[in-house]
């Protein structure tokens, strides 16, 4: 066993369950700032800056979704030459990862901004609802670098199975939010530019602590030579560039929902972004599961633990399943709390008493699609993620979502999203258990003799060594 690779002995159950916790922990803790933001932003009793929350929203996903491709891209690389044994290798990875992902970041964040405007107004933002989002996203944008290095050194964390430190950067970063927010947003009578300050400030929380734990703990990382920088990005972005565009894919469903649900009007909006804001927050488990189990799918694969890889998948599956399940319960359960939190009314009301009575559910099929995922991305299969994501995005989106308006208004948009994601999530889970299957029997073949094969003519020397080494690395293609 490889030095450091913890994920390829004991309990696959375990070490799923033990990651998920660590991580949904850091993350909700994020996203329980982000729904306290829209708490107190809904206090103010202004709709176009609740409506504002929920468009800006649908953009900073889109950026988010950048950062997590790149994250996942580099926690598989590095995770496979910590299984492997190569720990110098794993550190220049490491390295190279940081700074493609700040140059990304970078021009993705500035860019940003010129463009606000036209990218609000094709959401269905306007007047005092668009002005709001774009001073929203002026402070918030360019710190995007902050986010996505921060987010690449817990994703290093969790790839040498540092799973305490690597929830303690988002939850620090939580944290601080969490006292900053009402601070900025009603000491200082700053509404949602002080919601944007205090995402700012926490950003760099965020940054310095995963830097304490991966750089000065760890020492996981590596300054990478300037002729490095192109072989690592070509092995960063042969998994990150599928991941980040199965990434995109969601913002760019979520932006269709949103467009469709503004045309019934502002408190559409408003209903839509609670129950956005809820969804990373009950669901939050779900969302650390896909982050969690891919360094332990990458460690095994890197140690040729093919059994071990269909243990995990079950695994998450059944952690998943088990806490959908239990949170859908409490959503209804408590759904007339939820309304009041927002102070909700009319069509906002509507909205957020569907979502817990019935689109919750979706996230059982949303679990599958995300577990799914996380198998193709880290097992060398990262086209398959990026085909069932845009599927949903697409096919499993725009129509259904579409019909569901026209049929049922504002609640059909809801149904159209919960449609799409029963059809693909399913598919995807059936897809992913037949990819780690054919892992499996392309082992059992490639250590099965083949009696039947004429003798190999003997080789000497340098000859010999080059043969016995080739045979010795060679691993299953997908």
């Amino acid at each position: 066993m490889a030095a450091g690779a913890k994920f390829t002995t004991g309990s696959p159950l375990r070490h799923v369950a033990v990651m998920t916790t660590t991580g949904s922990i850091g993350l909700m803790a994020v996203f329980a700032v982000d729904l306290a933001n829209l708490f107190y932003i809904s206090i103010l009793g202004v709709k176009e800056l609740a409506a504002a929350v929920g468009f800006a929203g649908a953009v900073l996903f889109f950026q988010i979704s950048l950062c997590i491709g790149l994250t996942i891209g580099a926690g598989a690389i590095v995770a496979r030459a910590i299984g492997a044994g190569d720990r110098e290798q794993a550190r220049r990875l490491a390295g190279s990862s940081l700074v493609w992902m700040g140059l990304v970041t970078t021009a993705i964040g500035l860019l940003t901004i010129p463009f606000l405007d036209p990218i609000l107004s094709a959401l269905g933002a306007h007047d005092e609802t668009k002005l709001f989002a774009v001073s929203y996203l002026r402070i918030v944008s360019p710190t995007l670098p902050l986010l996505g290095i921060g987010m690449c050194l817990s994703a290093l964390l969790r790839a040498v199975g540092d799973a305490r430190r690597a929830m303690n950067v988002t939850l620090f970063a939580g944290l601080a939010t969490a006292v900053l927010d009402p601070i900025l947003i009603f000491g200082f009578d700053l509404d949602l530019v002080g919601a944007a300050i205090a995402a700012l400030l926490s950003r760099g929380v965020l940054f310095y602590i995963g830097w304490h734990g991966a750089v000065r703990v760890h020492d996981l990382v590596a300054w990478p030579k300037a002729s490095s920088l192109i072989p690592d990005g070509k092995a960063l972005f042969s998994v990150a560039g599928p991941a980040t565009l199965t990434n995109i894919a969601t913002p760019v469903a979520s932006a269709y929902v949103t467009y469709s649900m503004a045309k019934f009007g502002d408190a559409a909006v408003a209903g839509l972004a609670i129950a956005d804001r809820i969804v990373p927050v009950a669901f939050g488990v779900i969302f650390a599961l896909t982050g969690a189990v891919g360094p332990i799918f990458a460690q095994n694969l890197g140690a040729h633990r093919y059994d071990r890889i269909a243990e995990t998948l079950r695994a998450a599956l059944f952690v998943m399943l088990g806490y959908v399940l239990s949170v859908w319960l409490l959503l209804f359960l408590g759904q007339d709390i939820v309304v009041r939190i927002f102070s909700a009314t009319g069509i906002t009301a509507d909205l957020v008493r569907l979502f817990c009575n019935v689109a919750a559910g979706g996230f059982l099929f949303v679990g599958c699609l995300f577990v799914a995922n996380s198998a193709f991305n880290n097992l060398g299969f990262p086209l398959l993620s990026t085909v069932f994501n845009w599927g949903r995005a697409t096919l499993g989106t725009i129509p259904f979502v579409t019909l569901g308006a026209w049929m049922w208004q504002a609640e059909g948009v809801l149904y159209g999203q919960m449609a799409g994601a029963l059809i693909f999530g399913l598919a995807a889970l059936l897809t992913a258990f037949r990819v780690v299957g054919r892992l499996g029997r392309d082992l059992d073949r490639r250590d099965q003799p083949d009696w039947s094969a004429p003798a190999p003519v003997p080789a000497t020397g340098k000859a010999a060594l080059a043969t016995l080494t080739a045979s010795a690395s060679r691993t299953p293609k997908g």
